[in-house]
């Protein structure tokens, strides 16, 4: 049976022509204007992802592909004339030659078509007009004018045009019949043949599928429709009308068996990639995905390619593949595959090792034993020896050998026809094999203030390398502290308003599957965000606003409904930080752009975009923001995860305690360590367990240490006792402090009438302790006014580790106080 819709015979089953016919839309058959009688589609004009725009010049209709929006004929004339102003050559006509178009004779019912769109005359009739001598008006009015039949249709199969003479060709295919020949001499191709695979003439946006099988055409149109409808795809016509006829030079059953023999041009290529991909997907399925080499990971909902080349022993391969199966469905995001594909990777490290140090390259996995593990490990050191991979690298490495050789255990894979029958039980990795992860004392990665704050301010030269979208992407990245992954996926209603009226991130925490959640943001960070709504909005007006993605990438996405990937922002930052100057920290904590070569510059490999959330964590970790509170914001689950993002080692807080320690003051306000250069071991220990904190300094009384600070005869009049010392570190607390009493006593002195007079005078602040704490403040900032601008920055630095370090806090009623957050974009404040 013929469909008339499609012009082919309609058989069974899933990949015949019928069957990819059955799943072009005649939606899609109708915008593409396809005829199934001649085989011809036509793109439309005006199409945001088919449509082409016209050429600039005046009365030249061809399609304007240059950045100069000229076409082909009309740019090589303006390069000829010398480049002319470009709107002055595009006031000028263009001449009219050889114009690809063709229509029928101007002569009433005449069905030759013309020779020239000049004169629109056929052959016959512009002749007879010649003899005459007479203007193309005056031969239309003459009466002896008639009208001609047809010559017939043009031989070669791909064409739509009618012959115009006695040759079995169109003037066109006339042409290069009579060139091919006379090139070729008696060489010439079987001209059956030729008439096969002869192109047709191409004019503008019209593509010709004459002489090509029914499958291949089934399967070009499928693919389109696959390009436009879900990709979102652009697709040039004149890319897709090369690939079409180099497709039918070859004569082959089906696209796939498609051979490049002359080399296509990079967009033809990737157009010729797109279409092979949608074929192989239209039948794919996970459980046929699974038993190749390589996977397609959108059958598995994710982006990519999962490859298992790196594993060459079958059995382990195969094993790998079955893990895989089953791990997939429990990633999310955008990383997803990547996670994967470092966990093969791992694999493909031990498969490495069993092929080189085994006689029979691993192939007999029951001849394995505890000596071939110890084979692996040795050999994954003897990589880091060599610098090939680092020492966190080897570290992650083992441990996921370990976790997968564990995992396929669990998963049935040892039992009888399975890949790892016969696996012996001592091929396993315990605990003791993993090496411990290098100790970093800064556990973080975050990037110091001053790196960030000269960062922020070449935020304009990024939004020139990437785009506007990856710049926003950035500065969400360090406003909100969120992984790339959440930041690049925001929709575009993604900030919303608390009770009070503070503006709200909205966000989903893909890592831990956890939809819906709310961060504060500062107002700048809402103003961004608002500029981008708009930017969007005007972008993709048509879209609905639950469908617009606040990051919409400018590859296929017509609609606005897909985000850029967090992959590419890596990339796109990776580029505007390698093209930044060298990055010089001075002793004054600011970024020294005048650096002499003798110091080292900041390594910019610890710039990446992970990176703003380890530093947005030391921010508040610096300010003194609660753990718990610091836990919630970093939206983990446990504690001990937020403290790696902040956490300093003994070595940085010993240097700190240093730095402040010569900064320490008695209750009079006397410096006690002034000529101290490095505190010892002895002090550092007695610090440690003989004292105790009070709320603004420390207390070494004997009793009261042993009584963890609950045993003061004085009532924590701190200020008066020879036991009490403090420390610059302490001057917000005591500011806080001294702000507490006078708050308090100006109530007392008031009108409050609840107490009585006995009450309010024990609970009025003594103005000795209040003069005694001005002092002792005043003595502090006296000194800090005395040091050099870098001995300052010092100290400042080590007050907020030793801040973000103290353990032992104690309230006792006093306002808790932080240190402010780092302005790192000072332009934004204003």
């Amino acid at each position: 049976m013929t469909n008339p819709r499609v012009g082919i015979v309609d058989t069974a089953g899933p990949q015949t022509a019928s069957a990819i016919w059955g799943e072009i839309t005649p939606e899609f058959l109708d915008l593409i204007s396809w005829c199934p009688q001649q085989r011809v589609a036509i793109f439309p004009q005006g199409h945001s992802l088919l449509g082409f725009a016209i050429c600039t010049v005046s009365n030249c209709d061809q399609p304007g592909k240059r950045a100069n929006r000229l076409c082909g004929g009309c740019n090589l004339r303006w390069v000829r004339q010398g480049r002319p102003p470009i709107e002055e050559f595009r006031r000028s006509d263009r001449r009219l030659i050889r114009l690809r178009r063709i229509g029928r004779c101007a002569v009433r019912d005449c069905e030759r078509p013309w020779q020239s769109s000049r004169t629109t005359l056929c052959n016959t009739h512009q002749g007879q007009r010649n003899r005459m001598k007479l203007t193309v008006d005056e031969f239309l009015i003459r009466p002896e004018v008639t009208p001609l039949p047809a010559f017939g249709q043009c031989e070669v199969i791909a064409c739509l045009r009618d012959r115009n003479g006695n040759s079995p060709y169109c003037s066109g295919h006339h042409t290069r019949w009579q060139k091919l020949r006379g090139e070729s001499g008696e060489s010439a191709p079987d001209e059956g043949y030729w008439r096969q695979t002869q192109s047709a003439i191409a004019f503008r946006n019209e593509i010709s599928l004459g002489a090509l099988p029914d499958h291949v055409v089934a399967e070009l149109l499928y693919a389109l429709q696959h390009r436009t409808m879900e990709m979102g795809a652009k697709t040039d016509a004149s890319h897709f009308r090369t690939l079409t006829d180099r497709i039918r030079m070859q004569q082959i059953g089906s696209v796939e068996d498609f051979v490049d023999q002359v080399g296509t041009n990079r967009e033809v290529g990737k157009l010729l990639q797109s279409i092979l991909s949608a074929l192989r997907r239209r039948l794919m399925t996970p459980d046929t995905e699974r038993l190749k080499d390589e996977w397609d990971a959108t059958v598995f909902g994710h982006r990519g390619i999962v490859r298992f080349d790196t594993i060459s022993q079958r059995w382990l391969k195969e094993a790998t593949k079955i893990w895989a199966f089953n791990d997939l469905p429990q990633r999310r995001g955008d990383g997803a595959k990547g996670s994967c594909q470092t966990e093969i990777r791992h694999m493909g490290l031990l498969s490495e090792s069993l092929h080189l140090q085994r006689p029979d390259n691993g192939g007999d996995l029951t001849a394995l034993s505890r000596d071939d593990i110890t084979a692996f490990l040795n050999r994954v050191a003897f990589l880091q020896s060599e610098g090939t991979i680092r020492a966190r690298r080897r570290t992650i490495a083992v441990r996921g050998v370990a976790m997968m050789l564990e995992r396929m255990r669990a998963l049935g894979l040892t039992r009888p026809g399975q890949p790892l029958h016969g696996l012996p039980d001592d091929f396993a990795i315990t605990n003791r094999d993993i090496p411990d992860l290098p100790v970093n004392d800064a556990a973080g990665r975050d990037l110091p203030a001053e790196v960030m704050q000269f960062l922020c301010g070449q935020l304009d030269k990024l939004e020139t390398i990437a785009g506007r979208e990856v710049r926003v992407a950035i500065e969400l990245l360090i406003d909100t502290g969120r992984r790339p992954d959440e930041v690049c996926q925001l929709s575009l209603d993604c900030l919303e308003r608390d009770q009070s009226g503070k503006p709200v991130l909205v966000y989903t925490n893909y890592k831990a599957n956890r939809e819906g959640r709310r961060l504060p943001i500062p107002a700048s960070a809402a103003t961004l965000i608002e500029s981008q709504q708009q930017r969007v909005r005007e972008r993709f007006p048509d879209t609905p606003v639950g469908e617009l993605k606040l990051l919409p990438t400018t590859v296929m996405n017509p609609h606005g409904r897909k985000s850029i990937s967090d992959g590419h922002t890596s990339v796109q930052h990776r580029m505007w930080v390698d093209s930044l100057p060298d990055i010089f920290v001075s002793g004054t904590g600011m970024v020294d752009e005048t650096a002499t070569t003798a110091q080292v510059p900041f390594d910019k490999h610890r710039i990446f975009p992970y990176a703003y959330r380890h530093s947005f964590a030391q921010r508040h970790a610096d300010a003194g923001v609660p753990v718990d509170v610091l836990c919630d914001l970093m939206d983990h689950r446990k504690m001990e995860t937020t403290q790696g993002y902040y956490r300093v080692g003994e070595r940085r807080r010993r240097g700190a305690i240093e730095r402040v320690t010569s900064m320490q003051f008695d209750r009079r306000g006397d410096r006690i360590w002034r000529d101290a250069k490095t505190i010892l071991d002895s002090e550092l220990l007695r610090r440690a367990v003989g004292e105790v904190a009070v709320p603004y300094g420390n207390c070494s009384e004997p009793s009261n240490v042993a009584a963890g600070g609950q045993d003061c005869p004085v009532r924590f009049r701190c200020v008066g006792c020879s036991h009490f010392s403090t420390d610059v570190s302490y001057l917000p607390d005591l500011e806080a402090y001294l702000a507490d009493l006078l708050r308090s006593r100006e109530r007392l002195r008031s009108a409050f009438t609840a107490a009585e007079d006995w009450a309010r005078t024990e609970a009025m602040p003594s103005d000795d302790e209040i003069t005694r704490i001005r002092r002792l403040i005043s003595r502090i900032q006296a000194e800090v006014d005395e040091l050099s601008d870098d001995e300052r920055i010092q100290i400042e630095q080590a007050v907020g580790v030793v801040r973000r370090a103290r353990t032992s806090v104690v309230t006792l009623g006093l306002p808790q106080t932080r240190q402010p957050l780092p302005d790192l974009r000072p332009d934004r404040s204003a």
